[in-house]
C-alpha cells in the first residue's frame, strides 16, 4: 500500500455519512427506528419480513421445506423489506428486530405473538416447533447444530468482508480483498473436506445446518453471489459442488428462494408470498445457469 492512500486513525473516531459504497445511504452507528410505518400481517399463522438475499433465503427455504413435509400449520405471509429503501428502520420492523436486520419472523400461531430474530434462531425455531429438518439423535442433532453456529460465525467473513470489499466498496483495496478471499477459500476448504465423507453436513439426514449454510456457500460455489466463482476458483471445491447441486435441486428451495425476490430473472421473483398458488404463475422447474 502506498503512502498516498495509508490511512491513519484519528485519536476518535467520527460518523462520516457519505463514506461511500453502494449501502452508504443507509448504515449507521445507532440503532432504533427512523421513521413510523406499522408492519403488515395476514391471515397465516407465521409472517415473514425478509428479503431474498442469503440470510433471507434460509426462512423461504425452511417455510417451503415444512410444506412439503405436510405441515400445514407452516402456512406464511411473506412481506418484502426493502432493505435498500431504509425499510428495515421503519418502527414496526425494529419491533420484530432490534438489530433491524432481514429476516424477522412473528409467530402468531398462539394467543401471544412470538417475535424470532436472526436467521439461525428463525431456523431452530421452525425446526424445533415442527420436529423436523434438525435431528432427534444427540450425535447428530449436536452435529447439525455446530454446522448451524459454524455457518453463522463464518458467514460474515463471506459476505461482509470478501462480498463487500470485492463487490461494494467504493475503492478496491489489494489487502482487503486478498485477506477476505483467503478466508473464503480456507472455509470452503473445510466444507470441502467434510463433505468428502458426508452426504449432508450432519450426515446422512438433510437439516437446517444444510439450509443455513447452502444459502451462502451453496449459492457462491454455483456463481449466484458477486461474481466472483471464477476469482475464487470455485470449482475446486468439488465436494461443495456435489452438495450444492443436490440441495439445489429439491424443488422447495428453488421456492425458497423466489420467495421475497426482486432481483434476476422474473419467473424467479416473488415479491411477496400469501399462499402455495402464488406459485403458479412461475416456471418451477426453470434455474439460473
Amino acid at each position: 500500500m502506498s503512502q498516498e492512500t495509508e490511512y491513519t486513525p484519528p485519536r476518535v473516531w467520527t460518523w462520516k455519512s457519505e463514506s461511500g459504497g453502494k449501502f452508504a445511504s443507509i448504515n449507521r452507528p445507532i440503532a432504533g427506528p427512523t421513521h413510523e410505518k406499522a408492519l403488515p400481517v395476514g391471515e397465516h399463522p407465521f409472517q415473514l419480513y425478509s428479503l431474498a438475499t442469503p440470510n433471507g433465503v434460509k426462512a423461504g427455504i425452511m417455510f417451503e421445506e415444512l410444506l412439503a413435509l405436510g405441515h400445514q400449520g407452516a402456512e406464511y405471509d411473506a412481506w418484502l423489506i426493502n432493505i435498500g429503501e431504509g425499510d428495515q428502520f421503519g418502527s414496526g420492523f425494529v419491533e420484530a428486530n432490534p438489530n433491524s436486520k432481514i429476516p424477522a419472523l412473528m409467530d402468531r400461531s398462539s394467543d401471544q405473538p412470538i417475535r424470532v430474530f436472526e436467521s439461525g434462531s428463525i431456523l431452530l425455531y421452525l425446526a424445533e416447533k415442527f420436529g423436523e429438518l434438525l435431528p432427534k439423535e444427540h450425535v447428530a442433532r449436536t452435529e447439525a447444530l455446530n454446522w448451524l453456529f459454524w455457518q453463522m460465525g463464518s458467514a460474515p467473513f463471506l459476505g461482509g468482508g470478501f462480498g463487500h470489499f470485492y463487490s461494494y466498496a467504493p475503492v478496491k483495496l489489494e489487502y482487503a480483498i486478498d485477506r477476505y478471499a483467503m478466508e473464503t477459500k480456507r472455509q470452503l476448504d473445510v466444507l470441502n473436506r467434510h463433505l468428502a465423507d458426508h452426504r449432508y453436513l450432519a450426515g446422512d439426514e438433510y437439516s437446517i445446518a444444510d439450509i443455513a449454510t447452502w444459502a451462502w456457500y451453496g449459492q457462491l460455489v454455483l456463481g449466484r453471489l458477486y461474481d466472483a466463482a471464477e476469482f475464487l476458483q470455485v470449482q475446486e471445491y468439488t465436494h461443495v459442488v456435489r452438495w450444492a447441486e443436490e440441495i439445489d435441486a429439491r424443488p422447495a428451495v428453488l421456492r425458497g428462494r423466489m420467495v421475497n425476490r426482486t432481483f434476476g430473472e422474473p419467473e424467479l421473483q416473488l415479491h411477496e408470498r400469501h399462499d402455495a398458488s402464488d406459485f403458479e404463475t412461475r416456471t418451477e422447474d426453470k434455474r439460473e445457469a
